[in-house]
């Protein structure tokens, strides 16, 4: 096995794994423990960097990669595809803004970014988890 072949899952698990940590840190938040909720995000930041990083390393080692199915389940991998990559797009800079204002204690701003940030990068780590089973995992036995 090539380190290019294990990419794929690598990311995947580096997408729920932020997804993880955005929900933990949520609830933190939501209990109170500012300190919990800033290491959890802070987190969350990191290993989405490194997914980043091991994307576009993937990307440069092996190329994009078409949707080996047809019918409804092509159909349903694009839609998925598309709204994660356009929100992925967009989660970054938002993530970024929203971790800005909490680390600098500008704590009303940061709660009215983070109402949005939030549901938009969680939705962009799980939609990479169906992304990968879609494409790696599905598609694959099905065609």
């Amino acid at each position: 096995m090539s380190v290019a072949s294990l990419l794929p899952a690598w990311n995947a698990s580096l997408n729920a794994l932020s997804g993880v940590l955005l929900l933990l840190g949520y609830r933190a938040i939501r209990a109170g423990a500012r300190e919990r909720h800033r290491k959890l995000m802070v987190s969350a930041v990191a290993v989405s960097a490194v997914f980043l990083v091991s994307y576009l390393t993937r990307v440069a080692l092996t190329g994009t990669h078409r949707f080996p199915g047809a019918g409804p389940l092509r159909w349903l991998y694009l839609a998925i595809l598309l709204s994660h990559t356009a929100l992925a797009v967009v989660a970054a800079p938002m993530a970024l803004r929203s971790l800005f204002l909490g680390l600098r204690g500008r704590f009303e701003e940061h709660r009215r970014a983070a109402r949005l940030t939030f549901p938009v990068w969680l939705y962009v780590s799980v939609t990479g988890v169906v992304v990968y089973l879609l494409l790696y995992q599905v598609a694959p036995r099905v065609g």
